[in-house]
């Protein structure tokens, strides 16, 4: 149970402040008063300077991806201010509120990142008796590469789940809505709604088998006085990016929470596939 953040750009680094403007990034921290187990940031940006020139070590084709994580809350982590105004032209920001009495422990948090790839997921993947897939020891899932994920939970199954359709040959979309179907088909009421990243792309999914809040939701809301923030809860909003000149830039997507009144809604079952070099986008189903 978490909120999701992504944008890419037409190649040029923006902070998130600058995407969203500073009152709304702050309003988006500040969901962490109630997804307050934790939250991580993966940024993606060209440095500046090679870290091997200087010193002779060797070069890896993954500098490009800066990730941050903690079990604190993003409200009371000063990082988060400080990352927020660093540019990158294409990032995902997640804020957890922890499912299924999964632990707090950092492979737990988000994002994900394997194989050059960074992984984020807002839902608690379990059956109609609340058991979830964690426990499912027989689930066919390569435990090779859940292990590169470095997590133990539920969303990291969902990521060993896409690398795996990734390590079959399909691309990055598709290879997310292959796993979606596998998951469904043991476990279909659960959320997919996640957001992955590679050096080229940014994909996008609402994926929810419940379009309407789960009662539980509502209370953990009403709990902190915030109810009527619980309506769309499972609701992911897009908005395109314009330059300094007013020609298309990009694209940010967003879980809800904060002002989004001039955004459009991702649709249940559909996904943004943007370029994080050019900044194109397209919606397509799955």
């Amino acid at each position: 149970m978490c909120r999701l953040l992504g944008y890419a750009t037409a190649g040029f680094n923006v902070s998130l402040n600058a995407i969203l403007g500073s009152e709304n990034a702050a309003d988006f921290r500040d969901l962490s008063e109630i997804h307050n187990d934790g939250w991580g940031v993966a940024q993606l940006s060209d440095p500046a300077e090679a870290p091997y020139i200087r010193d002779g070590g060797a070069p890896t084709p993954e500098t490009g991806t800066k990730i941050y994580k903690s079990t604190i809350a993003a409200r009371y982590d000063s990082t988060f201010d400080a990352l927020a105004n660093e540019p990158a032209r294409g990032a995902l920001w997640h804020l957890r509120l922890a499912s299924s009495n999964l632990p707090l422990i950092m492979e737990n948090q988000h994002p994900f990142y394997a194989n050059g790839l960074s992984f984020i997921h807002n839902g608690d993947i379990s059956d109609a008796n609340g058991r979830n897939i964690v426990t499912n020891r027989s689930y066919p899932v390569d435990h090779s590469i859940l292990l590169s994920t470095g997590g133990r939970s539920d969303s990291a199954i969902f990521f060993a789940v896409i690398l795996e359709y990734i390590g079959f040959g399909f691309p990055l979309d598709e290879a997310v809505a292959q796993a979606v179907r596998e998951l469904r088909q043991a476990y279909p009421k659960s959320s997919y709604n996640c957001m992955i990243q590679s050096e080229d792309q940014l994909v996008a999914l609402r994926a929810s088998g419940r379009e309407v809040t789960s009662p539980r939701i509502v209370e953990i809301y009403d709990e902190y006085g915030r109810g009527e923030q619980a309506a769309d809860y499972r609701v992911m909003r897009y908005r395109a990016l314009q330059d300094e000149n007013g020609d298309p830039a990009g694209v940010v997507v967003s879980s809800s929470g904060y002002d989004q009144e001039d955004w459009d809604v991702l649709e249940n079952d559909q996904m943004i596939v943007a370029s994080n070099r050019n900044g194109t986008f397209r919606l397509r189903s799955i």
